[in-house]
């Protein structure tokens, strides 16, 4: 079974990234996989940033 407190503690470290840190995180990615799961992750936390300012009509 895995450590779901390990990954809970991974994913509130991501959700505190901004797009000037994920853009800099797939810079220096390693290879091809690794640059498309952050592009997905910065894609993510895009999305959760818009789906708020659509919800609040901030737009």
């Amino acid at each position: 079974m895995c450590d779901v407190k390990k990954f809970t503690e991974i994913y509130n470290e991501i959700k505190k990234l901004n797009p000037d840190d994920t853009l800099q995180i797939i810079m220096e990615a390693d290879d091809e996989e690794e640059k498309r799961f952050y592009q997905m992750v910065g894609d993510f936390l895009l999305q959760q940033k818009q789906r708020k300012v659509i919800e609040g009509n901030l737009f």
